[in-house]
């Protein structure tokens, strides 16, 4: 009997985006391609994924990893350069004293590369100067947690969003940036029509879709919002007086505050600039509801007061004793996969260790866990603060871990020029080239998804596996295991002697259980480490024998000294830089849907490249007429920091006086560089988080002659080799790269310029088309490759002012040299140029048009003959706007 060939095994890991942490399964094919699916057993998602997670595999490319060890632009054994970096630290450490080093860390990283990080920096090098790319996220509501409920602790789960019957979205957009827990609200919208949805956010984003009641709430007034409804619960008598009384402290001062700081509802939704019958219909609601789920993100943590707007939140919460019970409940949605699992470790310079802070008992609890006697006795830098001391020549020698802080930090060209001048920046990651890794001495090349292993928790508290599935590419290491390599060389091997991630990861579970009864923490997983490290199945922490915890604090039992949780008295603060006469409107930041943090990882999938090309910024019609701006034309945006050159995008769901721009581009892809050298590094005082929703700007029209867009078989080094171009933004595509251009220059110069820069030797054919009159320019060559002509080069130069549509330059990767040349002469392609509206299924605008003008009249309709919206559902607010706008065609014709 013949053998059956063995299919190929699927294995269960997790998604390496958002903090939501949705299961995968990925498997590798007979011809290494791999597949990716839903985990339709992993409890967040039941095997539903977003646009990102389901093309993880087209992330899964050779190109671009870092496979060496480098030590100052030289390829160095990985022996060498780890001896190199443990000996760099060890002389630092002797010159200077222990805080001259520095770890900055990511909420990518997986649970047991953090832990292993804030075991060799707290515990063996003696500093707290450990910090993460969590402090630009999370920080806020890390600290709020503490303030009300005595420890970082989530009181609620992804099941609250069913069992609610108010949910209230508070800055977050969370149909773009946590695309499965939109679904699951739009789902339980559908199972319940009587659900009610509120959204606070000063954008109408397509998370508007599913609400009720959207308060587009001045930005920056969340605290006084929020004073306004805890008055207003006491004047309702709707306060739980019991519930007050028995589990908590501190409502007198709180409410009195709030009293102070409300002068009437008439005055303070002026103050917010709301309509008064809205807020107090958010009011009424949120006091009439008792299963309300109050479900927020960055719009309220990245705020110079974003700990008291969370503490704010919390306040009307424990007022009615909606804190951990079924549907009712404050719940912090959280931005990485794993932010959420380095708090739980300590990896922020503000923590010690599992949960404990720098008090007597736990640095006496920790030294004995660790049996070291240099453990950190204070907090170290926070992530701004610690950059800070780079530029001041304090810190000398600093460790980035999995993150690109010259990208994402505020001030960003100030953090480059530190981390330039730092006598040792070393950097582990798992790609070549970023803004970062430009200004690093020494490179270690670390795995990537889908090679290494360990576990990640969730927005939700759910421990769960990441798995590997691929071999490591080159040199490419797990991060606690070259961390811990380099422990071994600084002199402390036998604190760092692990075999495996499991290894770690039973030390750490083994710490959170360490002496419980003398200092009870409400994080514990000690039975986790007795446990089959590879069976592990998701799982809520706290954990003890195989029951997980799903909600905290049901009991009313708190994590503070007394066991009841505190009302914080708050008080509304402006924001840290004001409007003025030279700036006078509002730049927010923030995500784009099919995009992940500077694109690393999601620029490599074409497919999640056409939805939004290049950056936006996005501008209510009111100001672009006032500025006598052209909608889609360049702007110079300004502020105190610098200035960047984008492109306006008009549109209603901005406010007049704010703007929008995404975080996504940097160096490597754009002339504009990192959005966040536009961002003062203004930060909460008591969270240390980045003021990134608030920052004073003025646009202006950007005044060039041409525009220009470039296909490329070959990606460019376009500052390189194109100095003359003033803007640009690169877009990769299936074959090819598609490159935008602008220039100060007339078209015929620049035409002729770009011309002789792209001119190559081995060119086998050539076409041009000039028309001086129109002043439009077109160019195309074809090269000898692999016994066949292929198409190279083809571009397009017209006037800045000209508004025929370039894109379909993108077009010509599908097409055979000759046909490519001719289209470039003719200068348009077969098939009209369309945006891509639902990445999931690859569907455009042209195709929901025609869906809608075969006779769909509805979304099911248009998903049942497209595809469109079938996916993870984020994309159906745009389905409805393409709809929308063919109605009033068809209205016009008729």
């Amino acid at each position: 009997m013949q053998k059956l060939k063995q299919l190929p095994k699927w294995v269960k890991t997790t998604c390496p985006y958002c903090g939501t942490g949705c299961g995968v399964e990925a498997q590798v094919n007979q011809d290494n391609s791999v597949t990716i699916r839903g985990d339709e057993s992993h409890p967040t998602n039941l095997g539903n994924l977003c646009s990102k997670g389901l093309m993880l595999a087209d992330t899964l490319v050779p190109e671009g990893r870092l496979t060496e060890c480098y030590i100052r632009g030289q390829v160095q054994s990985m022996e060498t350069t780890l001896s190199y970096v443990a000996s760099s630290f060890n002389k630092v450490i002797a010159e200077h004293g222990p805080d001259a080093v520095a770890f900055y860390v990511s909420g990518q990283l997986l649970t047991e590369d953090y832990y292993v990080a804030n075991k060799l920096m707290k515990g063996f090098i003696g500093s707290s100067n450990i910090d993460s790319n969590s402090r630009l996220c999370m920080s806020s509501a890390v600290v709020a947690h503490k303030r009300a409920f005595g420890e970082d602790a989530v009181p609620a789960c992804y099941a609250d969003i069913e069992a609610a019957e108010h949910i209230c979205l508070v800055g977050s957009n969370l149909a773009w940036c946590h695309p499965i827990l939109f679904r699951r609200i739009q789902q339980a919208k559908i199972a319940n029509p009587n659900l009610k949805i509120t959204v606070i956010d000063p954008r109408r984003t397509d998370t508007c879709d599913i609400t009720d009641l959207h308060l587009a709430i001045r930005p920056g007034t969340d605290v006084a919002l929020y004073n306004g409804l805890l008055e207003f619960l006491d004047q309702e008598n709707a306060c739980d007086l019991a519930y007050i009384a028995a589990h908590t402290e501190g409502f007198e001062a709180a409410l009195k505050s709030a009293y102070q700081s409300t002068p009437s509802w008439v005055e303070l939704a002026e103050f917010c600039n709301l309509e008064l019958d809205t807020m107090l219909a958010f009011f009424r609601r949120f006091t009439d509801i008792d299963k309300t789920l109050t479900l927020f993100s960055q719009g309220v943590n990245q705020s110079s007061s974003g700990t008291n707007k969370v503490n704010a939140i919390i306040n009307c919460h424990l007022a009615t004793g909606r804190v951990g019970k079924p549907g009712a409940s404050p719940f912090s949605v959280t931005g990485q996969p794993n932010a959420m699992g380095g708090r739980e470790v300590g990896g922020l310079a503000t923590m010690l260790a599992a949960h404990m802070d720098f008090t007597p008992e736990s640095h006496a609890l920790v030294s004995e866990f660790w049996q070291t006697d240099k453990l950190a006795t204070h907090n170290g830098a926070k992530a701004i603060d610690m950059f800070d001391l780079v530029h001041q020549g304090k810190i000398k020698a600093i460790w980035i871990m999995g993150t690109n802080p010259v990208v994402s930090l505020p001030d960003s060209d100030k953090i480059q020029q530190a981390l330039l001048n730092c006598p040792l920046v070393v950097v582990s990651d798992c790609i070549a080239k970023s803004d970062t890794i430009a200004c690093a001495d020494v490179l270690l090349p670390a795995q990537g998804w889908g090679e290494k292993t360990g576990t990640v928790t969730n927005s939700e508290r759910c421990i769960s596996r990441q798995r590997g599935f691929l071999p490591s590419v080159g040199e490419a290491k797990a991060d606690w295991w070259l961390i811990a390599e380099v422990a071994k060389r600084m002199g402390f091997g036998k604190a760092f002697s692990f075999d495996s991630e499991a290894d770690v990861f039973a030390e750490y579970a083994r710490m959170t259980g360490f002496k419980q009864d003398s200092l009870p923490r409400g994080l514990d997983i000690a039975v986790l480490a007795e446990q089959d490290y590879q069976l592990h199945q998701p799982m809520q922490w706290p954990i003890h024998g195989d029951k997980s915890q799903a909600r905290l604090f049901t009991d009313g039992q708190f994590s503070t000294p007394s066991g009841k949780a505190n009302f914080i008295p708050l008080y509304h603060k402006s924001a840290a830089s004001e409007v003025c006469q030279d700036y006078p409107m509002i730049l927010n930041t923030g995500r784009n849907r099919d995009q992940w943090h500077s694109m690393s990882r999601t620029g490599l999938a074409t497919k999640l490249n056409g939805h939004m090309p290049e950056p936006l910024l996005s501008i209510n019609p009111q100001d672009l007429s006032e500025r006598g701006i052209v909608d889609g034309s360049l702007v110079a945006v300004e502020s105190v920091q610098g200035q960047l050159l984008v492109r306006a995008h008009a549109t209603v769901s901005q406010n007049p006086g704010e703007l929008f721009l995404p975080i996504h581009w940097s160096r490597q892809n754009a002339s504009a560089g990192a959005i966040s050298s536009l961002v003062a590094a203004h930060t909460d005082p008591l969270s240390g988080q980045p003021e990134n929703k608030y920052t004073p700007v003025k646009v202006s029209v950007w005044s060039h002659s041409s525009r220009a867009a470039l296909w490329s078989q070959r990606r460019l080094q376009v500052a390189k080799i194109l100095p003359m171009v003033d803007y640009w933004v690169e877009r990769r595509l299936e074959q090819g790269f598609f490159y935008y251009l602008a220039c100060v220059a007339e078209p015929a110069t620049f035409f002729q310029q770009l011309k002789l820069a792209l001119h190559n030797s081995y060119m086998t054919k050539q076409v041009d088309y000039e028309n001086a009159a129109e002043q439009k320019y077109r160019f195309a060559m074809s090269f000898q490759g692999d016994s066949k002509d292929s198409l190279d080069i083809s571009l397009m130069v017209t006037p800045a002012n000209d508004v025929d549509d370039d894109s379909w330059l993108a077009s010509l990767t599908m097409l055979t040299p000759e046909v490519g040349l001719r289209a470039t002469l003719k200068g348009e392609a077969e098939t009209p140029p369309s945006r891509m509206i639902c990445a999931c299924h690859q569907v455009t605008e042209y195709d929901i048009i025609q869906a809608v003008e075969a006779g769909a009249d509805t979304v099911a309709a248009v998903g049942g003959c497209s595809k469109a919206g079938t996916g993870c559902g984020s994309c159906i607010p745009e389905i409805k706007r393409v709809m929308a706008s063919c109605d009033i065609a068809i209205t016009l014709v008729s």
